[in-house]
């Protein structure tokens, strides 16, 4: 990885700010592209992490296969965060979401392709798992045309994978910004469903995963990482317990608990220490998938089993809810 140049679509979001301070600190890279499509949001950037010599910003949509096939070039690997993430613009906007969401994917897939880059993960979602709303099907598409790629570039062409994380606490959108500025003015705080269950997953934690998953993948598999759950009433207590609690009833498109791992993917889903890793059904390019990843074997799970942050064993209290937001950087812009 050393010397590598890496690419960023959507790099101006909660992701791409993310991983840029990972890379900067931890990595020796020769190029960091952000592409993405707001000129401003890459102006603050560029402000924020100062004049490093590996930090290009490229301006473009990933709807442009143009001009997405003049930033790939030279290009080792590339981390496809852009997307139109907001469930209910998704909804009232469906054909800009299809545009941005599974034709933007395919124009990354194939531009990546052509222009020899080594691999691409993309960032998907827990939305994609037997989805209910427009954007949760739009991201199980772009995993699909992810994991097709593959089949695309042959042998010895370009690998892709994809990782699924949950709400990232500390991301634009993420309720807890909201619920600190609730909790300063003294507002009751408004919770969909008490029964409500949320995985836990900083983005740090997040941009580290997908760091790790860039490096071990073969290509086809979808990453996912355990993470502990929370109560969503567990976490308006964190923030704030003194402020009363507002029950508005769940809203459209939204479920109860987060789904990682379906039933349905049980048969091609394997166990590991800290992730589990569901292969691809169809694979037709090189040889079968590993048994061992980094060295550690995985165990293929039982017919039924699924992962959701209901199901989950591992659920944090409110005093380590409270110890992690301290330690999170959490993005309210």
């Amino acid at each position: 990885m050393k010397n590598a140049s890496i690419l960023v679509t959507g790099g101006t979001g909660s992701f791409g700010n993310a991983f840029v301070k990972f890379a900067l600190e931890n990595l020796d890279l020769k190029r960091l592209v952000i592409y993405s499509r707001d000129e401003f949001k890459q102006y603050n950037m560029a402000n924020k992490f100062g004049e490093h010599p590996a930090l290009r910003f490229f301006v473009g949509d990933v709807r442009d296969i143009e001009r997405l096939g003049f930033a790939m070039k030279g290009i080792d690997f590339v981390f496809h965060a852009a997307a139109l993430k907001q469930v209910v613009t998704a909804e009232y906007n469906p054909t800009e979401a299809l545009r941005t969401n599974i034709i933007g994917a395919e124009n990354v897939m194939k531009t990546a392709i052509k222009a020899n880059v080594k691999k691409v993960m993309g960032i998907s979602t827990d939305k994609a798992v037997r989805p209910i709303n427009l954007y949760g099907a739009t991201k199980a598409c772009m995993e699909k045309v992810f994991i097709a790629g593959n089949h695309l570039s042959g042998a010895d062409g370009t690998r892709f994978s994809v990782v699924r994380y949950g709400n990232v606490i500390g991301s634009r959108g993420s309720v807890v910004p909201l619920f600190r500025k609730l909790a300063e003015s003294g507002q009751k705080l408004t919770i969909t469903d008490r029964r409500m269950t949320r995985y836990w997953l900083r983005i740090e934690d997040g941009v580290q995963f997908a760091w790790e998953c860039l490096e071990m993948m073969e290509g086809g598999e979808c990453f996912v990482r355990k993470c502990p759950s929370t109560y969503i009433l567990d976490l308006a207590k964190a923030i704030a317990p003194q402020n009363e609690v507002d029950i508005i009833g769940i809203r459209p498109g939204e479920k109860l608990h987060e789904e990682m791992v379906s039933p349905g993917e049980a048969s091609s889903t394997y166990e590991y220490c800290d992730r589990f890793i569901i292969q691809p059904t169809v694979k037709l390019w090189d040889k079968p998938h590993p048994p061992a990843y980094m060295g550690e074997e995985g165990q293929r799970v039982a017919d039924d089993f699924f992962y959701d942050s209901e199901n989950n064993p591992h659920f944090l209290t409110v005093s380590e809810i409270r110890d992690l937001i301290a330690k999170t950087e959490v993005v309210s812009e």
